[in-house]
């Protein structure tokens, strides 16, 4: 008798859930949004600084967007006044 009672009262609290959740029936849905796919952090332009016996300096700089480049390049020869 007792695990009878168990046993419908188990049902009537699953059924209850299952009544008191409507929205979990539809599920979670992904949507994919173009706009967040294309967002990449920025890699910063890398600056290989050689210093010559003569105390001449040069260097090597490398990255993906050619603008950072260029006014990297623009203030490196500013900072160490090279024409």
């Amino acid at each position: 008798m007792m695990r009878t009672l168990q046993i419908i009262i188990a049902t009537l609290i699953i059924m209850l859930a299952s009544i008191s959740y409507p929205a979990d029936k539809e599920g979670f849905r992904f949507r994919k949004q173009p706009e967040l796919q294309q967002i990449r952090p920025k890699k910063p332009v890398r600056i290989k600084l050689k210093r010559t016996a003569k105390d001449e300096y040069s260097w090597e700089l490398s990255g993906d967007d050619a603008d950072e480049i260029v006014k990297a390049d623009r203030k490196l020869r500013k900072m160490l006044n090279i024409k």
